[in-house]
């Protein structure tokens, strides 16, 4: 079976990992903490504080990010009707303000033709208060950033119905220094930032392992970490500017002045500083250069796991993470994956996750609250978006399925052609 909670255990306040942005800055401007690290938004709140006080501080370096927008995300609860945002038309959606899945919210409500005063009513909460307010039916939908939109699906209590890749609207997290430390000790700045990428090479080695041990520190389940973290996962770990991520900072400052958070004069091109992660990458013999021009997500080297042929279509991906097994299967189909998740169920096996890839925006998802289309060869595709699943479905004289109907299925070709 794959692993689910009962209805008195599918909450609970998420931990906390690190302090949210506002605090980190706070303690940066008392001079007790010299380097912290949080999202764009946040980040860029950070600038204006310090530009406020007469200081300034530094925006470093990215650590994790998505150029797409893979992170933020809008989810529903569980039961909901509503399988897209166009269907989220006068109704409440949550969001923690300032944030950078408060951006990605306003940028995907424009896109819609929405005044966001006037054709939804967005109002302020964070994380830790929207799961409950998702439980009870007191919000019809809830914007947040990583993890939330992957965690409260896999929690049973949410399903994602818009992904930030949809927005366009490219979202990181990265590191800040006080300008006076970075002066005083840049030796440290850069010292910190050789840990960063040591971190990275070593995650990306052996992805389960350390998801596992993030489980133990934060708490966030680790086939949620894997989400993130693993092969094809839905954000890279790129400690590089990219045109996309300076631009995100642009556009967070920007917004921030609209939504009169900051009247700070702060800009871009005066608070982005690479000097740092340039030193860095050439202390540790990589070029900084190339990796500005790889966007390529964490590659998947494995073979089949009911064929052991090695797997070079990605299109199609799934994987099956089985309790108590240290790496995760990977497959070349879905319907590879779905027919031996059945004979693992039959066998008594608990399965902790179950990954398949959006065929069109080519994001990792969890397949148990994705949606499925089976065309006539008896491929299966999977789709973050009900809508999405069905014009493909039509279009290809494919069957539009549901994540039950397409695992039941795929079992079923698979017995009846042995």
């Amino acid at each position: 079976m794959i692993a689910a909670r009962s209805s008195l255990e599918r909450w609970r306040p998420p931990p906390i990992v690190d302090k949210p942005g506002a605090p980190i800055t706070n303690e940066m401007l008392a001079d007790k903490l010299d380097i912290g690290s949080m999202a764009d938004f946040p980040g860029s709140l950070n600038g204006a504080s310090f530009d406020k006080a007469g200081r300034k501080s530094l925006f470093i370096t990215v650590l994790q990010g998505s150029t797409l927008g893979s992170g933020n995300g809008i989810v529903v609860p569980r039961d909901s009707p509503v399988n897209s945002l166009a269907e989220l038309r006068g109704k409440t959606i949550s969001v923690p303000f300032a944030s950078t899945s408060h951006g990605m919210l306003l940028r995907a409500v424009k896109a819609q033709g929405w005044d966001p005063e006037k054709d939804v009513h967005i109002i302020t909460q964070a994380p830790e208060v929207a799961g409950p307010a998702l439980q009870s039916g007191k919000i019809e939908a809830h914007a947040d950033f990583v993890p939330f939109a992957e965690l409260f699906p896999y929690r049973g209590f949410a399903r994602k119905i818009y992904d930030g890749a949809q927005a366009e609207a490219p979202t990181f997290h990265g590191s800040l220094v006080t300008e006076s430390f970075s002066a005083r000790y840049p030796e440290l700045v850069v010292a910190f930032l050789r840990a960063a990428i040591e971190a990275d090479r070593l995650v990306a080695a052996e992805p389960e392992k350390y998801s596992e041990l993030i489980e133990k520190v934060t708490g966030v389940e680790a086939p949620v970490n894997y989400l993130f973290h693993g092969p094809l996962g839905l954000q890279t770990r790129d400690l590089s500017w990219k045109p996309e991520y300076r631009q995100a900072v642009k556009t967070s400052i920007e917004t921030l002045r609209l939504l009169k958070r900051t009247d700070s004069q702060l800009t871009a091109e005066g608070f982005v500083d690479d000097r740092f992660v340039r030193t860095a990458f050439r202390q540790a013999g990589l070029d900084y250069d190339a990796q500005l021009k790889n966007y390529e997500r964490s590659p998947l080297k494995a073979r089949d796991a009911l064929t052991g042929k090695p797997i070079t279509d990605f299109q199609r991906v799934a994987g099956l993470w089985v309790q108590g097994e240290p790496k995760v299967r990977h497959y070349a189909s879905v319907e590879g994956a779905f027919s031996d998740l059945r004979t693992l169920e039959a066998a008594g096996k608990t399965v902790r996750a179950v990954y398949v890839h959006d065929l069109i925006h080519r994001i990792k998802l969890l397949a148990p609250t994705s949606w499925y289309a089976l065309d006539g060869k008896g491929q299966l595709s999977a789709f973050l978006l009900k809508d999405d699943a069905s014009r493909w479905a039509q279009a290809n004289q494919a069957k539009l399925l549901d994540f039950a109907s397409a695992r039941d299925l795929a079992a079923a070709r698979v017995a009846s052609a042995r």
